[in-house]
Order: C-alpha cells, then sequence, then structure tokens
C-alpha cells in the first residue's frame, strides 16, 4: 500500500497548489489501467508528465553545468550531462527521497516489487520534475533539480570530473601537477567541514570549502579552473 502522494511534498521541499499534478507525476499506467477497468473514469498516468519531464531535465542540467563549468569542453560536459540524466543516477535520487513509498501502482506491478524498479522510479522522478514545472514554474523546477539531482552526492563523477580536467588544463599549459592540500577541518564528527586548497606552482591556487575532502577539493578545482579560464580570456 502506498503513502500518500501529498506526504510527499514536505521530504521534496514542495508544496502543490494543484494536487492533481503531483497525484498524477506518481500514479503508473498500472493503477490507472486497473481504476479504468474498475468503471473509474478519466485517471491519468504520469506518461505524458515523463516526457515533458525529461526535456526539462535535459535543459536544466545543460544550463547548470555550462553556467558551473565555463571552461570545459562540449564533450566532457556532455558526459556530466549523460551522468545526471542517466536512469541509475535518477533511479539514486528517487531512493533517497522515497519517491517508492508514494507510487500508486496496480496490483501486479506493486507484488512484482514495483517500488524499488529502477525505470519505474527514475520515470517517476522526471514525471515529478514536469509537475513541479507545470504547478510552479521554471524558477521553482530549477532549484530542485540543483538541490536533488546535480549537488546531490551521489553525482560523484562531477567531482572527479573537476579534478581530471584541472591535470588535463595544467598539463596543456605546461603548469605544475595538481597539488591538493587540507588546511582545515571544523566542526563535530557529524557534521564536519573541510577546507582544501589547491595549487599550481606558485602563482595559481584556489582555496573551497565543503562538508567532504572530495567535494571541497573538487570546488577548489572548478574555482581554480575558472581562474584559468578568465585570465585566457
Amino acid at each position: 500500500m502506498s503513502a500518500e502522494p501529498e506526504s510527499l511534498e514536505t521530504t521534496i521541499g514542495c508544496t502543490f497548489r494543484e494536487k492533481g499534478l503531483l497525484r498524477r507525476a506518481l500514479t503508473h499506467k498500472s493503477h490507472a489501467h486497473e481504476r479504468s477497468a474498475a468503471g473509474e473514469d478519466g485517471l491519468e498516468d504520469n506518461e505524458q508528465l515523463e516526457f515533458l519531464g525529461d526535456a526539462i531535465l535535459g535543459f536544466l542540467v545543460s544550463e547548470l553545468l555550462v553556467e558551473r563549468h565555463p571552461s570545459l569542453a562540449e564533450g566532457r560536459l556532455s558526459k556530466l550531462k549523460a551522468h545526471l540524466v542517466s536512469a541509475a543516477h535518477l533511479h539514486r535520487v528517487a531512493e533517497r527521497l522515497e519517491i517508492g513509498r508514494h507510487l500508486l501502482l496496480g496490483r501486479g506491478e506493486d507484488r512484482s516489487g514495483g517500488r524499488a524498479k529502477k525505470g519505474l522510479l527514475a520515470d517517476a522522478l522526471e514525471a515529478l520534475i514536469a509537475a513541479i514545472y507545470l504547478d510552479s514554474g521554471l524558477e521553482s523546477v530549477r532549484r530542485f533539480v540543483l538541490r536533488e539531482v546535480v549537488d546531490f552526492e551521489g553525482a560523484d563523477i562531477a567531482l572527479a570530473d573537476n579534478i581530471s580536467a584541472l591535470q588535463e588544463v595544467a598539463h596543456s599549459r605546461g603548469l605544475p601537477h595538481p597539488r591538493y592540500v587540507v588546511l582545515s577541518e571544523q566542526g563535530p564528527a557529524h557534521a564536519r567541514t573541510f577546507i582544501v586548497e589547491v595549487r599550481l606552482g606558485e602563482e595559481w591556487a584556489s582555496q573551497a570549502e565543503a562538508c567532504s575532502k572530495k567535494s571541497a577539493g573538487q570546488k577548489a578545482a572548478q574555482l581554480l579552473l575558472e581562474k584559468l579560464a578568465a585570465k585566457r580570456a
């Protein structure tokens, strides 16, 4: 049995004006067909919302990546985007948001483990993105995608990619190999923050703070990439 769709609003940080949009985003075709067979007309599934959400997600991820990584080549941006919109990544995001608990499924789909199926959860997340867009507009869905999809800790490829990109840029310009140093660790064990510095020789350096050494290193690498790009311009 599913939790009420509306109870998902607190988890995702979005309150819907049109509750029917949220319910539709979480309605699998198996549930809609079952209800229709029982004589309930007009119940819509989430397939069209999934189609729209896929397009919205692709646009917003592209926009955010270009904004954050102005020095990256198209091929590397495409690699990052492919990861962030992949079913595997969206499945992890959907699991963290516990979308499966709220899905409206047919009895057969529910019994066969539909609440944990990778493709079904990824599709529901895309439908949810479309529902947020239709209910609250582009800025609201942009914040959701940034918070839950792009900045989600599961987006590990983005962390590695900035570091790799900085190494490639340094090599192409004849600069020394990047060196990363943890400058400080602060806060209690459950809420620790780290400041990491990356340095290229004596001239180039950047620092960044984050809740993990890896994230801080990634942010520092990103800042240094932006400095290098500005200098070249």
